[in-house]
């Protein structure tokens, strides 16, 4: 007998190899799957995708060749049609220009060139305000322009003083065009005070054009709600339809009579005027402080005294400006940055014993326009002497100013610390401003 085969042996794995996109059929042949199979094979939420996308992008793109389209055509000029009709035109009509003329003609040779007239420079929102004595503005409020049309074109000194006198009135306000500091005791010997002004009539105003009205009715949007809500307060909170008090002196309205009397709003300036000569008091247990008060209240009231001539706000101003005056009693001369309008007591403010640049020396306008017109020379004098000060100290840099200032030791303090932001800004910008009130004199 033969003896048994041997076993086969025992085969424990099995090699399956898959290929990405490919089959494998008994003929080992390869075949690519068409698109049309692919997508047969996908379901039908795809399919559904697929189709809602590209529809999305071609109804974009249908939309940018339209908005694309329409540009074109406005920038190409219009239709074919109009840019036709335009170059018949100009060919019909060329542009007529005047014949080169030598510089000894005679401008009486050429009748058909009609001379231009001058167009007159008005000045608005001028860079000094003055007031000048009444008997300078005409019974219409408007100043008599014969002697600025006599004035020879030669004789430049002649030309420069008529310039000095030169009065401009509009609405009311007198512009004039350079001013200097010089306070009116040493302009006027034996005067006290400069004679103040009769108030102003109103001057009817042309009517207003698009731009203007939409301006006044931003205007009076915002005055109406502060009257309805916040009348007689210092800020209005237009969410909560409430009040916020800073320092109980009506911060905003007195801030809105300059641009009332400009934009022509007389029944608003006349309910305006009524409260301030009612109920503003500066007989408050009160802390205000220095710089925002100044520029505020004593700046506001001061601008709407040159506008109107009311002298009610020329005697407001001198009055709050009297008690400010406390704040200026340092060892130093700067002032402090908060004083108490009531009793007179002034201090820094509480987390600091130092004063901000910024504020002891953006004050200067407001205080030598007030010793201007009331000829008393301690508001002007207190301003000069911080000028002076600040303009001594060393530390500063290329003309940068640290940001506080010692009201004992009359010294910068945080010496390396610059800004052109906050707590510097308006230091640099009175500068300015000091050098145009000043006449454009004051060198330092």
């Amino acid at each position: 007998m033969y003896p048994p085969p041997p076993p086969a042996p025992h085969r424990d794995f099995i090699s399956v190899t898959l290929s990405l996109g490919e089959t494998y059929d008994n003929s080992k042949s390869r075949r690519r799957r068409s698109c049309w199979r692919k997508w047969k094979q996908l379901s039908r939420l795809q399919r559904n995708v697929i189709l809602f996308l590209l529809a999305f992008l071609l109804l974009c793109g249908f939309l940018s060749y339209v908005q694309v389209a329409d540009q074109w055509k406005a920038l190409s000029g219009g239709s074919a049609e109009e840019q036709k009709m335009r170059r018949d035109i100009s060919v019909l009509k060329p542009p007529v220009l005047p014949a080169p003329q030598k510089e000894s003609a005679n401008p009486e040779d050429f009748p058909e060139i009609l001379p231009q007239k001058p167009r007159r420079h008005f000045r608005r929102g001028s860079s000094h305000l003055q007031i000048r004595a009444p008997n300078t503005v005409s019974k219409d409020g408007t100043q008599d322009d014969a002697k600025e049309r006599e004035t020879a074109p030669g004789n430049a000194q002649q030309e420069e003083e008529n310039t000095q006198k030169t009065v401009i009135s509009w609405r009311g306000a007198v512009i004039e065009p350079e001013q200097g500091t010089e306070l009116p005791l040493r302009k006027a010997e034996g005067s006290t005070k400069p004679p103040l002004l009769a108030a102003r009539m109103w001057k009817e105003p042309e009517p207003p054009n698009e731009r203007q009205e939409g301006v006044i009715e931003a205007f009076l949007h915002a005055w109406r709600g502060y009257r309805k809500f916040a009348w007689g307060h210092d800020e209005l909170k237009p969410v909560s339809k409430t009040f916020n008090e800073w320092f109980g002196l009506g911060l905003t309205l007195i801030d809105a009579l300059d641009t009332m009397w400009i934009l022509g709003l007389k029944q608003e300036f006349e309910e305006a005027r009524k409260w301030v000569s009612e109920n503003l008091h500066f007989e408050k247990n009160v802390d205000v402080n220095l710089f925002e008060s100044t520029i505020r209240i004593l700046g506001g009231l001061l601008s709407t005294y040159h506008l109107s001539g009311d002298s009610l706000f020329l005697r407001k101003a001198e009055d709050f400006g009297n008690r400010l005056m406390p704040a200026f009693t340092t060892p130093s001369k700067i002032p402090y940055s908060d004083v108490n309008i009531g009793t007179g007591v002034a201090h820094s403010p509480q987390w600091t014993s130092d004063s901000t640049v910024a504020e002891v020396t953006s004050i200067q306008l407001e205080f030598r326009e007030l010793s201007r017109l009331t000829g008393i020379k301690k508001f002007q004098e207190a301003v000069e002497e911080v000028t002076r000060h600040i303009h001594s100290l060393s530390g500063k840099k290329d003309g940068l100013v640290p940001m506080f200032i010692n009201t004992h030791s009359g010294l910068f303090t945080h010496p390396g610390v610059f800004t052109l932001g906050a707590r510097a800004d308006s230091y640099y910008e009175y500068l300015l401003k000091q050098w145009i009130q000043g006449g454009k004199k004051e060198t330092q």
